[in-house]
């Protein structure tokens, strides 16, 4: 095994707290994959929290794994070396278990690259008993797992606090991988790919069930009580986006339901954790640092905010504002941090209303002006190029509605970030196609352009090309697996499609109607698509 990437894997567990290590002799071996960089995978709560829950297990080893980067990729295949976990070193292909735990759809070729690395064969049906079990879990199972199913052998459907401790129970009893596969697909929330053959054409989907017994559709896992389970920060250390910072869930699930986000619809009911389990998260916390980020999509939102953030001795941060009244007690104990970040969406009043983003310009502008007059030290504001229905006049009005949040508080540093609109499934606006790269690319040079004269201003953007993969991914079917496996080696997403005999447009420039299936109409998410289709109406009309 090579000892260069030995000793960085070594110089990474060094710095961390909390890792844990066990005899793997008698218990099932898991590794757990996020498949990104260790620097992007360890920012990732969710990743953290199945870490700690598997481990929590006395008769469960789990170790993690990463994407290495570049470098590093290079050198495992010029010393034709397997990639290992980095706590014991041993290679991912002689684990029990390989996890994969995803949250964006653009680490779908890393996932490809994990497995070549790893000398395991990609796809479900290429490989035997003496290869490990694949699972898939994470953000990107809940919505869409069919772009990467042909690569899994189990898909968790749902949030995986208790389908986990179900699986294991199920893997302990069943005596056969092929009895271990048909026992869990009677797990709610499990999905089993290979049992389920898939035909296309013009817009009817058909599945065809393998076994009478596998469900017609999947029912998401979600959890009713976020405060009863011990979804834990695991591991702190300084090579994070959140240096040295214990992350603690506030809420799951967001209560205003945007018309374009798939979180707030995917994890609905919205749940909030009681202020008395985030004072015990608190208390461990401390044990191992002052840093505390209270995650939620919405910490205006969360009726404990102003309580936890009292709590002395804890340098909190948070992860965004909404612009609101409510926001003015948060804003006043965060005196003193270095970002604070509100999402306007839009330019205009007429586009907040299409994405049901129902705030006013004063409202943003005033609370800016409260954050900036905080000595917050960086404000930043995200916006959204290419929705439904755009038109010039909100490109003007992103730059128009800077530059007073500009001229109402010369405090401080302001950071735009702009994101190109991607349909999602779960959403009003699934049906709805992208807007064409040439106007994303005019419309981002705009406003650009309009704001460097701006002191203190700085805007970022997406990469574009990057956009419309995620798009392809977010939208598209089993067809796929191909291409991704071609994207995996190229850096040109499109010829990757086209050499698969993909038409990549057909998943992201078209209009979609309701009478056409999608490929992610067997997950039942509690959302009735009648419903969703009304709701977009609503929008464009």
């Amino acid at each position: 095994m090579n000892r260069r990437l030995i000793e960085k894997a070594d110089a990474l567990i060094s710095k961390e707290r909390g890792t844990v290590f066990k005899e793997p002799g008698g218990r099932i071996n898991i590794c757990l994959v996020y498949p990104n960089t260790y620097h992007v995978g360890m920012s990732n709560l969710g990743f953290q929290g199945i870490y700690a829950i598997l481990n929590e297990r006395d008769d469960i080893v789990c170790e993690r794994a990463f994407l290495p980067n570049d470098e590093d990729i290079d050198e495992y295949s010029r010393t034709d070396t397997e990639l290992f976990s980095i706590e014991s070193k041993k290679p991912l292909n002689r684990f029990d278990i390989v996890a994969f735990s995803v949250s964006f759809e653009n680490d779908y070729p890393n996932i490809i690259r994990i497995l070549q690395l790893s000398k395991i064969p990609c796809k479900a049906l290429e490989r035997n008993i003496s290869h490990p079990l694949i699972m898939f879990g994470g953000v990107c199972a809940f919505f869409n797992p069919e772009p990467i199913a042909d690569f899994f052998d189990i898909c968790f459907i749902g949030e995986a606090e208790e389908m986990l401790d179900e699986f294991i129970e199920m893997n302990k009893a069943s005596a056969t991988r092929d009895a271990l596969l048909r026992n869990s697909s009677r797990i709610e929330g499990v999905y089993i790919p290979k049992f389920y053959k898939i035909f296309y054409g013009n817009g009817i989907i058909r599945r065809e069930k393998i076994y009478a017994e596998v469900p017609d559709r999947i029912k998401k896992r979600h959890i009713k009580d976020i405060s009863s389970h011990r979804f834990r920060h695991a591991i702190i250390t300084s090579e994070t986006e959140f240096s040295e910072t214990y992350l603690i869930e506030a809420m799951r699930g967001c209560p205003w339901k945007c018309r374009f986000c798939v979180a707030g619809h995917i994890y609905n009911p919205p749940r909030q954790k009681s202020l008395s389990v985030i004072r015990e998260e608190v208390r461990e916390a401390l044990k191992r640092t002052g840093r505390v980020g209270l995650i939620g999509p919405s910490m205006s939102d969360y009726v404990h905010a102003s309580d936890v953030l009292s709590i002395e001795g804890v340098d909190f941060s948070i992860t965004s504002l909404r612009a609101s009244q409510k926001s003015a007690r948060i804003v006043s104990l965060m005196k003193g941090r270095k970002s604070i970040s509100i999402a306007p969406e839009t330019g205009t009043e007429r586009l907040r209303k299409v994405v049901d983003k129902n705030i006013t310009d004063e409202e943003i502008i005033e609370a800016s002006r409260l954050i900036l007059s905080e000595s917050i030290e960086n404000l930043r504001l995200y916006f959204m190029i290419g929705l439904p229905t755009e038109k010039d006049e909100d490109i003007n009005g992103i730059v128009s509605l800077v530059k007073k949040i500009r001229d109402a508080s010369k405090k401080g540093n302001i950071t735009i970030t702009l994101s190109t609109f991607i349909p999602k499934p779960f959403t009003p606006f699934q049906w709805h196609p992208m807007e064409r790269m040439d106007v994303v690319k005019e419309r981002l040079r705009k406003i650009k352009k309009s704001l460097l004269p701006a002191k203190g201003v700085r805007v970022f953007h997406d990469v574009p090309k990057y956009a419309y993969m995620q798009g392809l991914f977010s939208m598209g079917d089993r067809r796929l697996s191909g291409a991704i496996e071609k994207i995996s080696q190229t850096q040109n997403w499109r010829k990757a499609c086209t050499d698969s005999g993909i038409d990549p447009d057909f998943y992201t420039m078209r209009k979609r109607d309701l009478s056409e299936d999608s490929p992610w109409d067997f997950i039942d998410a509690g959302i009735p698509k009648e419903k969703l289709w009304e709701e977009y109406q609503k929008a464009v009309s």
